[in-house]
């Protein structure tokens, strides 16, 4: 309110506030969130201005952001130089990884062209390479070969009694459930992005996925084994699958085909000393020379000018199709079958893809938007399942040739399907001849990266012991039981080791550092001093009901030590931990043998008795164990008066905690010993305030910060000597 004055000039009076009244206007400003009716923020949720639905549209369609703004001149070279080195690495990555999902090599031509159309129009990262990753491939073949092994098409020549594979049909069917999977992966990953569950990445920690793309390139590499020797093995699935397909290759070695093996060998030397000089001159060169096309390109002339299939019997890609195919359906029956392994492919393709995403949107100044990538990836795995295409992320080898060449924007992504599409239509044809022996070498060599993952086992022994162990994990379960059920493990297994960690965190006396407002760990800091009459106590966790019980027995430990090591008439009487049947209580102890002692009336205790529990039964004993308490337990000289209770590192509570710091505020009360809570934060304190925590417990034991409590106490302390005096 304004009024003027005598002498001119006017004064402001306005209302002084109290925190009862600041509380009661903050409940009416937000009385259309918390009390208004149902309808009225229903109403308010779905309105919708011009603004607003234009900003929802460019966020699910980021193409309509910034390809108005897309400048010709700036970005249309480095883009279109970037896609057409990304689309040449696609055509040889994309057959060599069908082979890993067991398929013909034409679907991972298929499959490099549909999804990186759909990821142009949805994606929110610039440089990402959608299309084919050897980890999904190989989590695709686990699949096929599961739904489709080459028994279940066994046909008996009737020429010669020989037992054949329907190759035909058995392709077909695998196809189909390829497809299938794809299909209900992506579908997961749309339903996820749209319920905004794209933190879902975040429990996959990177000693986690680093130990399982480890153990996927061992996956990949026995899968390659048979190409590259020239033998065949018996197919396994199943837990151990693995180990049996190791064992029966080596059983097959002493009739390896040799003309395979020198082609493979030869390819493998080829391209491990191509790549390493590409990787020496890298800075020199412009773009980085296509090894891998070069290699395939050659190995087919020579196969078709030596005749390698007839003369040598040299197994070779066969008959590719000219040609897109048609959409299709997917085959729906086989979901219920696949629905595990569709969730891990939408699991570990989502983590692949975002954490490339994000570090190049890092390094390039620009932001991914978590749960639209999810939608993205998921439109692109659905869709292309439409097209026979299988399961597709970002690869890393792709991404980096991207954005070393120059590639700015998604366009470059176009202009790589362009190159695949221009193969599939005109050039398909003409690796008929391709040995797959040339394949798996590809496959093997790209591996490389992966293999120096396993130097992470010294890096992890020396920086975390418990990393290692997820890494270790992870690595032995995904070998042992195949890749979903190794993913389902070793998630489960990182997620014991957080609890793990959460219930036995690092319980700490704090002390002042003179001159400062920090409290610190007086074990480990030396600075720091004990404030006299004050034992300010914390807790490394959150407090919840897996370590409340220990968070107790911790504080009452702590208590003690303190309280003994600073005390001298202490030195006769002692305070131990005594458990019986199961159950811990305080006991008093002067020298007499708490065996032969029972629990008797509270009342009846004299000075230089004992309280021990003796009971017969578990119900006398529970109520013996409630009558417990550190009143009961007798008394002495305390050279402490308050304990600050720092749970500053808690971000929830739960009731069961809630109900322990109720139990530590009255058991220290009755030795007169004050308790206060410091560093609280506002949602602790709702959860506080909703267990009824401060029915019987006032709101003033609260404090912002451990040396508002302290000064607090200390300010208290001078009150009491000034009434003495």
């Amino acid at each position: 309110m304004v009024r003027g004055r005598k002498g001119g000039g006017y004064r402001v009076e306005r209302e002084i506030l109290d925190e009862e009244r600041l509380e009661e206007l903050s409940q009416r400003l937000d009385i259309s969130q918390t009390r208004a009716p149902l309808a009225y923020r229903l109403k308010n949720s779905l309105r919708c201005s011009v603004s607003s639905l234009k900003r929802r549209v460019v966020g699910c369609l980021p193409v309509l952001y910034w390809l108005p703004r897309y400048s010709i001149w700036d970005y249309g070279m480095p883009d279109l130089v970037s896609g057409i080195s990304v689309g040449i690495m696609h055509l040889p990555q994309g057959m060599a990884y069908s082979l890993l999902a067991s398929l013909p090599p034409v679907f991972g031509l298929y499959t490099s062209f549909y999804p990186a159309l759909v990821y142009f129009f949805f994606g929110s990262s610039r440089h990402i390479s959608i299309g084919t990753f050897t980890v999904l491939s190989i989590m695709v073949g686990s699949v096929v070969e599961r739904l489709a092994p080459d028994a279940n098409f066994l046909i008996v020549n009737g020429t010669n009694a020989t037992v054949e594979v329907k190759v035909t049909e058995r392709d077909l069917y695998r196809v189909q459930v390829a497809a299938a999977t794809t299909v209900l992966a992506g579908l997961i990953q749309v339903i996820l992005g749209l319920v905004q569950f794209g933190f879902v990445g975040t429990y996959l920690s990177e000693p986690l996925v680093r130990g399982y793309t480890s153990s996927a390139a061992a996956h990949a590499v026995v899968a390659q084994l048979k190409y590259i020797f020239g033998v065949s093995p018996t197919r396994f699935s199943g837990p151990l699958s693995l180990v049996y397909t190791l064992v029966d290759v080596c059983m097959l070695l002493p009739s390896t085909h040799l003309p395979t093996l020198l082609i493979s060998s030869v390819s493998i030397t080829v391209l491990i000393v191509a790549k390493e000089l590409n990787n020496r001159f890298r800075k020199k060169l412009p773009v980085p020379i296509p090894v891998e096309l070069i290699v395939i390109v050659v190995g087919t002339l020579i196969s078709y000018y030596t005749h390698l299939n007839k003369n040598y019997e040299i197994s070779v890609v066969g008959e590719i199709p000219s040609g897109l195919q048609p959409p299709t359906v997917p085959q729906t029956s086989v979901f219920s079958e696949v629905v595990v392994d569709a969730f891990a492919l939408a699991i570990v393709g989502y983590a692949i893809s975002i954490s490339l995403g994000k570090t190049f949107a890092l390094k390039h100044g620009y932001k991914v938007d978590s749960n639209q990538e999810l939608v993205a990836l998921g439109l692109s795995n659905a869709v292309g399942g439409f097209f026979q295409c299988y399961s597709v992320c970002a690869s890393m080898s792709r991404s980096l040739v991207q954005e070393t060449t120059g590639g700015k924007t998604q366009m470059a992504g176009v202009a790589s399907a362009v190159i695949v599409l221009v193969t599939v239509l005109k050039l398909g044809p003409l690796f008929q001849d391709l040995p797959k022996a040339v394949l798996a070498a590809v496959v093997f060599v790209n591996l490389k990266g992966m293999f120096k993952q396993y130097s992470d086992i010294l890096t992890l022994w020396r920086t975390s012991k418990i990393d290692l162990l997820v890494w270790l994990v992870t690595w032995v379960s995904t070998v042992l039981f195949n890749l979903d059920m190794g993913l389902g493990a070793s998630i489960g297994f990182a997620l014991l080791t957080v609890i793990f960690r959460t219930q036995r965190p690092r319980y700490s006396v704090l002390g002042h550092l003179p001159g400062t407002e920090l409290y610190l760990d007086m074990e480990t800091h030396t600075q720091v001093r004990e404030v006299p009459g004050i034992t300010i106590f914390r807790s490394s966790a959150t407090i919840y009901f897996a370590n409340a019980e220990l968070y107790l027995e911790a504080l009452k430990q702590k208590v003690m030590a303190s309280q003994e090591s600073g005390a001298d008439s202490l030195h006769e009487e002692e305070l131990s931990w005594k458990e019986r049947e199961n159950s811990t209580v305080w006991v008093y102890l002067k020298g007499i043998d708490p065996e032969t002692s029972t629990l008797g009336s509270m009342s009846d205790l004299q000075d230089g008795d004992i309280t021990t529990l003796g009971s017969s039964s578990e119900d006398t004993l529970s109520r013996d164990l409630e009558r417990v308490s550190l009143g009961s337990l007798g008394k002495w000289t305390w050279d402490i008066h308050s304990i600050i209770l720092d749970i500053s590192p808690a971000n929830f509570i739960d009731t069961v905690a809630i109900k322990t710091l109720r139990n530590i505020f009255h058991d220290f009360g009755e030795i007169d010993v004050d308790i206060y809570i410091a560093g609280c934060q506002t949602p602790v304190v709702e959860q506080l305030e909703q267990g009824g925590f401060f029915t019987d417990i006032s709101k003033e034991r609260l404090f912002t910060t451990v040396h508002d409590a302290q000064f607090f106490l200390y300010s208290q302390k001078k009150k009491k000597l000034h009434y003495y005096i």
